[in-house]
């Protein structure tokens, strides 16, 4: 999901045929040649014969700032889930290929369609040493539930939660919801210290207290994080990071000067030109890894003084757009046409094939009628500017004059999050998640709320939305999704365009990452405790 704050969908908004689960061919920078995923799934994997132990330090471009401060719950952004994933634990996780694996939870079975037995591994504590219980687990599900938190919708009908057994909790769930696993599997579902929190000893907004390897020693907004290891961790051995900092560097330039001079280990860029800037220097390798995020379009539609009131006008915009340009041009080939349901994910749609790719002619009156349209962005993501001016150029060659107006974060999040939008088109980004259907319940403005002032409620793709998750996996699921696609983009209200890669750059000589070719909730540190480091030279 985007930074800002008002923006909700990377846990909401600022987030198929089966497609290849395989990353865009992989650039590398330094000594290492060109890189290529490995069938296992990892972009990376570390070198288990370096044994070293110490600190390690990450910069990153800013520090998400969120309305409920620290609290995993109604954390909306990815970059808020990847560092408080740092500290906290779901029930369960994601493996390489975005299937679900057990982690808080050992095992669990699911008797019928509605019911989830989960049995809760051995030996796990708090880092204040008090081990995690069952009643844990059911408070910390029941307190998202009854949150006002977005990501609470991604959880879907569940009826009740309870302890049924020592070790064992139960959930049911009203109807049968295929991607109640894996929206378990983000930071936002991850089990709290319930005991703490119930009787005052702990805000989870000030403070964090999880089960994870590490636990924060101190913070400053915007600044920097600085974690120690967990010693109550239960795999505390095997942590080869005993202190890890993060610094906030916003400017690009610096954090690829950090890089090049060794102050850093680990790095993120926003640039996809930073693969290339960074060619040629010692010890450091620079890879993109493939996100099931995605950017979009918003097309106005509820303004009824707009062109955009017509969906004969917005279909004819949406068949004037050339993703695989868009991917190629704005986002150096290291991207891929998406639809609704994310191109990398199982049973995702295959965007080709979209109603607005196969159109054999432009309506060209609908072009006509369009007039001219101000397309907001925010100037905080490179990339969004490099979008909006390929969109731009393409709907010229239609005969559509766009008009860009940049944006700070907090001014594009009230003109197009605000009571009263004020725009025609908008570039933003989703989190696409790990089920194919999950990100398409924002296109249900009862349920998103974001998209509520700007989406009109289309009860036709409501339906195909609540039946794509109630399906089990297989064919006529696949079948749905695709039904959901075709739907999104006739009625083009808000446009899927092309997946959003993470770049990520890191020092050879100081760290040997694990890094996967595909991510789905954003966590580019969600390996770290695998990552290995050299020993004293």
């Amino acid at each position: 999901m985007r930074r800002s704050a008002i923006v909700v969908a990377c846990s909401v908004a600022l987030s198929a045929a089966v497609t290849s689960c395989s990353a865009p061919a992989t650039t590398d920078s330094g000594t290492g040649g060109a890189g290529k995923a490995s069938k296992s799934g990892y972009l990376a994997e570390s070198d288990t014969s370096l044994n070293g132990t110490g600190p390690l330090t990450v910069q990153l471009d800013y520090d998400s700032v969120e309305a409920g401060g620290l609290d995993p719950q109604t954390a909306a952004t990815a970059r808020s889930w990847s560092i408080e994933s740092l500290v906290y634990e779901p029930l369960v996780t994601v493996d390489p290929k975005f299937g679900i694996k057990p982690l808080l939870a050992s095992s669990w079975k699911q008797p019928n369609a509605t019911t989830y037995v989960f049995t809760l591994r051995e030996g796990v504590t708090f880092s204040n040493g008090r081990a995690l219980s069952t009643a844990d687990v059911v408070g910390s599900i029941q307190r998202l539930l009854k949150s006002k938190a977005a990501y609470a919708a991604q959880l879907g009908p569940v009826k009740s939660v309870k302890a049924t057994g020592a070790s064992e909790v139960t959930v049911e769930l009203t109807k049968a919801y295929t991607p109640f696993l894996a929206a378990l599997a983000n930071t936002p579902a991850a089990i709290l210290p319930m005991k703490e929190i119930g009787n005052g000893s702990l805000d989870p907004q000030k403070k964090m207290l999880g089960t994870g390897p590490f636990v924060v020693k101190d913070h400053k907004q915007d600044q920097y994080w600085n974690f120690t290891r967990n010693t109550s961790y239960r795999a505390a051995k095997t942590v080869r990071i005993s202190d890890l900092k993060i610094e906030i560097v916003p400017q690009e330039a610096a954090r690829l000067a950090a890089l090049r001079n060794g102050s850093a280990a680990f790095v993120n860029f926003n640039n996809v030109d930073s693969m290339d800037q960074l060619t040629g220097t010692r010890d450091a390798k620079v890879v993109s890894q493939t996100n099931s995020d995605f950017y979009y379009l918003i097309q106005n539609s509820k303004n009824p003084d707009s062109p955009l009131a017509d969906r004969k006008v917005r279909f004819a915009l949406d068949s004037a757009l050339n993703r695989e340009e868009i991917a190629s041009v704005a986002l150096g080939g290291q991207s891929r046409p998406t639809g609704v349901t994310p191109s990398v994910l199982p049973g995702a749609c295959t965007p080709s094939k979209l109603p607005a790719a196969t159109a054999k002619s432009t309506d060209s009156a609908a072009l006509k009628k369009a007039g001219t349209l101000r397309l907001a962005v925010y100037t905080s993501e490179p990339a969004v500017g490099q979008i909006a001016q390929v969109i731009q150029q393409q709907l010229a060659k239609a005969g559509v004059t766009v008009k860009i107006q940049k944006y700070d974060d907090s001014t594009y999040g009230a003109k197009v999050f605000g009571a009263k939008p004020d725009f025609d088109l908008a570039v933003g980004w989703f989190a696409g998640y790990v089920d194919a259907s999950m990100v398409s319940r924002w296109w249900n403005p009862v349920l998103a709320g974001f998209s509520g002032t700007f989406l009109n409620d289309d009860k036709t793709l409501d339906a195909l939305i609540d039946e794509a998750a109630s399906r089990p996996d297989g064919a006529a699921r696949t079948r749905t999704l695709a039904a959901l696609c075709a739907r999104v983009d006739t009625a083009a209200q808000m446009l899927p365009l092309v997946t959003r890669p993470s770049v990520v750059g890191y020092r050879t000589d100081q760290v040997s990452p694990t890094l996967r070719t595909a991510e789905g909730y954003g966590n580019f540190l969600r390996d770290i405790t695998s990552y290995t480091l050299p020993g004293a030279k």
